[in-house]
């Protein structure tokens, strides 16, 4: 069973089964409230379609969830992005973030905590050979070196967040529910396809009928929004739909970066190992830089403390020391300390870039 937490002893029994029920899983069907609704009360939760939509809008509204909809895999949509680590020095930390910010292919930005590389971001891009040219050009405008840590390999990628109450397992999973679909070997989008990705990056509408709200903003049959977006699930464009918790909100406000320098002949053991923990986010293998940063292994962990967050951090080293003997230099916890910028990753531009 995954750990859970308990933070906010404002959330109801209702909250937190939807919460911990619909991180995945919700059914993409025409009236989908009306099977998850039942799948609670199967669960003991009395609550009918329009109660339960209803506290999905307000969760969402008060800020308990980021967003509700589908959670789109932009490397499976087209172009590239890549984790960038520099060196801002404190006495020019705010000029560098704001420098650094203002290029528009920058989705996200946070300070962590480390003796030189203390600001990480992530650029976006519709073409990858574009992000040599916007690393080129911030290190010109900021006089300071980027390391660019693209993604070798992805062990796991699994921001989900559970809190103690009903259905404490996590996900009922309605998936199998509606019309069944044959994933395709399709590389690009068609127009159509592009217009729905955009259309449905930012969230569903929390309505009785959302799939046929999407439908009607860009103008295709209701049939054929659900259709594509099974298919789209299937086919790993879209990584999950449901609730997306703002975890700082559920108490999980400790965010633990660990990385380790693990031979290279043991990543693959490794790598679904610590993936497997339950409180293991994101999991990945990325590149070294000789004599600046020594680790090819990124394991994200969340706490609601920073004496759970070092237990966890115990755990993930116990489990890595099963497969090699992990040394006081082998390792290291980069916590983030301030969020500089966050605008989410450009779907648009690259689904754009993507179309037939």
């Amino acid at each position: 069973m995954s750990e859970t937490a308990g933070d906010d002893a404002a959330l109801s029994d209702l909250d937190r089964a939807v919460i911990n029920a619909f991180q995945g899983g919700f059914p993409v069907v025409e009236r989908p409230f009306e099977p998850a609704s039942a799948a609670l009360r199967e669960r003991g939760i009395d609550v009918t379609a329009a109660e339960l939509l209803e506290r999905v809008r307000e969760l969402d509204e008060d800020g308990t969830l980021s967003r509700f909809g589908a959670l789109v895999n932009a490397e499976e949509i087209g172009g590239s992005a890549t984790l960038v680590a520099m060196h801002a020095p404190a006495d020019r930390f705010d000029e560098i973030a704001e420098t650094v910010n203002a290029h528009r292919e920058v989705a996200h930005n946070y300070e962590r905590e480390h003796p030189h590389l203390n600001m990480w971001f992530v650029v976006s891009v519709a073409d990858e050979d574009r992000v040599r040219a916007v690393l080129d050009e911030i290190e010109a405008e900021t006089g300071q070196p980027t390391y660019n840590l693209p993604k070798q390999q992805e062990f796991r990628v699994e921001a989900k967040f559970l809190v103690d109450g009903p259905i404490s397992e996590g996900d009922v999973d309605l998936s199998g529910l509606g019309p069944d679909v044959t994933p395709t070997d399709a590389q690009t989008l068609s127009p159509a396809e592009r217009d729905l990705v955009v259309e449905i990056q930012g969230g569903l509408p929390i309505s009785p009928t959302p799939y046929a709200d999407v439908a009607a903003a860009i103008e295709q049959p209701t049939s054929w929004v659900v259709e594509t977006i099974k298919r789209f699930e299937r086919e790993g464009k879209i990584r999950r739909v449901g609730v997306v918790p703002n975890h700082y909100a559920l108490g999980y406000t400790e965010n633990g970066m660990t990385v380790w320098n693990v031979p290279d002949e043991r990543v693959d053991e490794v790598g679904p190992a610590i993936a497997s923990l339950p409180f293991v986010t994101h999991c990945y293998q990325r590149p070294r830089h000789e004599g600046v940063w020594p680790y090819n292994f990124f394991a994200m962990t969340h706490g609601r403390s920073a004496a759970e967050s070092d237990r966890r951090i115990e755990q993930v080293r116990e489990r890595m020391a099963e497969y090699w003997d992990v040394g006081d230099d082998d390792w290291d916890s980069l916590f983030s300390t301030q969020i500089l910028k966050k605008t989410g990753i450009r779907l648009d531009e690259r689904a754009a870039a993507n179309t037939e």
